[in-house]
């Protein structure tokens, strides 16, 4: 009778040891944070932003391509992400040993509790009123001036992306329709079109910039409508008026909606999406 109760407990004090995923610190030498405060303009929120340099920054007097993304806690950093980072750092580290691309990255990091509506192009009856405008505004108003000033970028659009996942890559796709003059390399990863059917269908409806380079990407393991909403809106998008070869879409069958999946591909979307003319 004792058996029972002695294997429970065990089970019990098993899983109590299983070990933290590792949360020590894991951002390179070349990733920094700003000390320079951004508050999204009329809604008086400050945002934190993460800043990665080419290896080779400080040693010369180029001008970089810059990639502006959101979720910036998740990019560099293993100690303030959420589920693990994209790896934003050692991928780019290696892409310029290897002579293929260098690249500026600024990460802005999300509001927490607001993430939803900051990222989010409509209102919604759950989540609340968008304050996606004022996001935008925030990148494109104050955070892209203020790099674009202290840092040698090339600060024109076609050297200028945008780039983000779930939330993140929604309004990354609305940008590059509100923004096409800021923006004209257009990263999508896993995009939450399911918030609303009005999101599919909008961003099925929506013209796109004709000179603006578009890689969706989605994972066939995510769950719920996401690998045909993103499959679907990029049929759409893909059908209209634009210069040929300016869109790409991925599908990694067995990848799930997490970090992990999206550092998997980053490499491959940033090539195609810079180093192609």
């Amino acid at each position: 009778m004792k058996k029972p109760f002695y294997l429970i407990a065990l089970l019990l004090a098993c899983a109590s040891c299983t070990p933290e995923p590792d949360r020590s610190p894991s951002a390179a030498a070349n990733v920094t944070v700003l000390t320079q405060p951004f508050t999204i303009p009329g809604v008086n929120r400050q945002r934190t932003v993460r800043l990665y340099l080419p290896p080779d920054y400080a040693n010369n007097t180029k001008r970089y391509p810059v990639l502006y993304m959101h979720d910036g806690q998740n990019l560099f950093d293993s100690s303030t992400a959420y589920a693990g980072e994209w790896q934003i750092d050692e991928i780019l580290n290696q892409l310029a040993a290897e002579g293929q691309l260098e690249l500026i990255v600024v990460g802005i990091d999300n509001g927490g509790e607001h993430r939803m509506t900051e990222l989010n192009p409509l209102d919604h009856a759950e989540y609340g009123k968008s304050d996606a405008k004022a996001y935008l505004a925030l990148l494109r108003d104050a955070v892209k001036p203020y790099i674009d000033s202290q840092y040698r970028t090339l600060p024109d659009a076609s050297n200028t992306g945008i780039m983000g996942s779930s939330m993140g890559g929604l309004f990354s796709h609305f940008a590059a329709l509100e923004a096409a003059d800021t923006f004209s390399k257009i990263g999508i990863f896993s995009p939450s079109y399911w918030i609303t059917a009005e999101q599919v269908q909008r961003y099925q409806q929506s013209p796109v910039p004709a000179n603006a380079r578009w890689y969706f990407y989605v994972g066939g393991s995510e769950g719920g409508e996401m690998a045909t909403q993103a499959q679907q809106v990029y049929q759409a998008v893909d059908k209209l008026p634009a210069s040929s070869g300016q869109r790409q879409f991925s599908l990694s069958p067995d990848a799930e909606h997490n970090e992990a999946a999206w550092a998997a591909e980053f490499r491959q979307a940033v090539l195609w999406l810079y180093k192609n003319p």
